[in-house]
């Protein structure tokens, strides 16, 4: 079981597939196996590192503050550890903020950099959005939980079509025997609201394909065309009737662009 030393924190990473090394970084309160299907696609083209953030899955869950800068220190421990000199780059939502800022602390550590939806910079409505995460995972059952962030992220077409995967989801969540620690959750929150790349965002000069749903209504469409107008030469991908989880619900389409886009680059 490889585990990166980052500071005093213990970070997990699993390793699949053979070639050219990718790094995988998950969003808020979800660990690397929720890569699985993404990973199956890459893992044979690619080898695949994907990484247990801080505060989730078997990495350390730290008290106190968390930013996406240290998030992306660990990181760049798990490359370091593993002998990845340079390595193509992925991250959905909070995962997407720990990659830009490990492409603007090693710019030379990142070949290319794929932004799942994700942003720069927060809008207070958006700040608000987090902070409510935090009371309601407080105060509601793990299940109940998972229907807040189900209505969030998925699309009405994909919840239309897929409600007995969405029950199972909930009663997994009831029936998990190890779920995050609500410290580490807000903690993961925090980081979320706090992470502002805004302003060096033409730092990034690496190949960067950027993807969003146009109907997310938790990070909008317009926080990616925000990435896009800054980071020069940057591609923007629009998945039309999806929303923030456009990578699942359309797995296909995202698998197939974002392999296309790593094996030009």
């Amino acid at each position: 079981m490889p585990i990166a030393k980052s500071g005093d924190l213990e970070v997990f990473y699993e390793v699949t597939g053979s070639g050219d090394p990718m790094i995988l970084i998950m969003g808020l309160g979800a660990d690397q196996s929720v890569w699985e299907m993404h990973r199956a696609a890459y893992a044979e083209h690619f080898q695949c590192f994907a990484i247990d953030n801080r505060g989730i899955g078997r990495t350390s869950k730290p008290g106190g503050r968390y930013t996406t800068a240290d998030m992306a220190e660990d990181v760049r421990a798990v490359m370091d550890h593993a002998r990845v000199g340079r390595a193509h780059v992925a991250g959905i939502s909070m995962g997407g903020a720990i990659a830009q800022q490990l492409c603007l602390s090693a710019p030379d550590r990142v070949r290319s950099l794929i932004l799942v939806s994700t942003w720069a910079r927060l809008p207070l409505f958006h700040r608000n959005v987090f902070e409510h995460f935090k009371s309601v995972r407080a105060h509601t059952s793990p299940g109940d939980f998972m229907r807040c962030l189900q209505l969030w992220i998925w699309g009405p077409e994909y919840v239309e079509t897929h409600q007995a995967e969405l029950e199972q989801a909930r009663h997994d969540a009831d029936a998990k025997l190890a779920p995050q620690p609500q410290s580490a959750f807000e903690a993961q929150c925090d980081a979320c609201i706090g992470h502002d790349t805004f302003d060096r965002l033409g730092e990034i000069k690496v190949p960067t394909l950027i993807t969003a749903g146009r109907e997310d209504i938790f990070t909008p469409f317009a926080l990616s065309k925000i990435l896009h107008q800054a980071i020069a030469g940057s591609e923007l991908l629009e998945f039309p009737n999806c929303a923030h989880a456009h990578h699942w619900e359309d797995l296909e389409t995202f698998n197939g662009e974002t392999l296309r886009f790593m094996q030009r680059n």
